[in-house]
């Protein structure tokens, strides 16, 4: 749901607006509740909005894939809203990482995985644009239900805990995504 506060951290109140949210809320209370009650531990990990290679271009979410397939074919694309809605794109590699840090780290604990960085949906379609050499037709749609104006995390708790910080910057992950779908055209 829309963020109380900002920048996002594991302590921010979660208020959730979708069946989606719902569910990852109460997966976090399921662990709470197993920890207290059975001694399990966990941890869990908060992504922002995780982009990269293999990611499903055809699909109705991931932005920075549909756009990117979209572009490399000279197809249109589709911007929502008025495209400065700003989100924290986290690279696949830099979550891998993540990932593995926490299977060693960070017992009975929530952390945010992302950037800290927003970036608006038209700063994705200018970015691919220089590194494409192409601008597609933009189609605006209207405001999508439940989709929020800005997110963004504060990733210290990570960091101090876990060693983790994002190591591959926005703009070489968005090229190694183009390059990744220019290899891989039938994707």
């Amino acid at each position: 749901g829309t963020p109380v506060r900002l920048p996002i951290d594991e302590d921010t109140p979660q208020h959730p607006e979708s069946p989606y949210g719902i569910t990852k809320k109460a997966t976090e209370d399921y662990l709470r509740y197993w920890h207290d009650a059975n001694g399990l531990n966990y941890t869990a990990l908060r992504y922002g909005n995780v982009y990269g290679p293999r990611q499903d271009p055809n699909g109705e979410a991931g932005v920075i894939a549909i756009f990117a397939k979209r572009f490399l074919k000279h197809e249109p694309v589709r911007i929502d809203w008025d495209g400065e809605q700003k989100k924290d794109y986290v690279y696949v590699e830099d979550v891998a990482r993540a990932n593995v840090l926490a299977l060693t780290g960070g017992d009975n604990n929530i952390f945010c995985i992302a950037a800290g960085n927003p970036v608006s949906v038209n700063q994705i379609y200018d970015l691919l644009a220089k590194i494409t050499n192409y601008r597609p037709e933009i189609i605006h749609a209207p405001k999508r239900p439940g989709d929020i104006y800005l997110a963004y995390f504060d990733c210290q708790k990570a960091e101090r805990i876990l060693g983790w910080k994002p190591q591959v910057s926005f703009d070489e992950g968005v090229q190694k995504t183009v390059d990744y779908f220019k290899a891989h055209p039938d994707m």
